[in-house]
């Protein structure tokens, strides 16, 4: 389980992502680089990192759940996941 302050940080970023996004565009279609720059470093969608819904898991996750693979694992062992099934052949 990650700690508290990551998962707070992340959330953070994405906050202020979201705030300059439009701003941003613009700036990137005016092609004004000195405005871009002047921009704080957390409104750039580059600085956010995929982390599991549940535990805040930065590695092994997966884009098409939003959950870590340890995560995964359990919950499509237990049933939980829709449509997942465990394989056998």
């Amino acid at each position: 389980m990650a700690k508290e302050s990551m998962k707070a940080r992340e959330r953070k970023r994405q906050r202020i992502v979201a705030k300059y996004a439009a701003k941003r565009q613009a700036l990137k279609d005016a092609k004004d680089y000195v405005g871009l720059q002047k921009l704080p470093k957390n409104a750039s969608p580059i600085r956010l990192h995929n982390r599991c819904k549940l535990t805040g898991r930065p590695k092994g996750y997966i884009r098409q759940f939003g959950i870590s693979r340890v995560m995964f694992r359990e919950m499509a062992n237990k049933g939980l996941i829709p449509g997942v099934t465990k394989a056998s052949w």
